[in-house]
């Protein structure tokens, strides 16, 4: 069984009562941007990024099942796609 991108993944630890808006988007090839807004719902779970200057105050739209990890001390939520791919997301 295949794991579903519009959720998030169980070694992430996402914790529903966490509000993610204004944390850090880390690429995996560096900071890209912050987390604007994000759903929790079950089975369309979601990030949108501001990614500012990086793509020119784009926003985009990223699957929950990208993120790779959250850290709530650091207010960072580590992403498992580069800057090219997420500035190809669709807005």
């Amino acid at each position: 069984m295949s794991e579903n991108v519009w959720a998030y993944r169980l070694t992430v630890g996402r914790l529903a009562d966490v509000d993610l808006s204004g944390y850090k988007v880390e690429a995996t090839d560096g900071t890209i941007g912050k987390v604007d807004k994000h759903s929790d719902e079950v089975g369309s779970a979601y990030l949108v990024v501001d990614t500012g200057p990086w793509i020119f105050g784009k926003e985009v739209l990223l699957p929950a099942g990208t993120v790779t990890g959250i850290d709530l001390e650091e207010k960072s939520v580590q992403v498992g796609l580069t800057k090219e791919q997420i500035k190809n997301a669709p807005e």
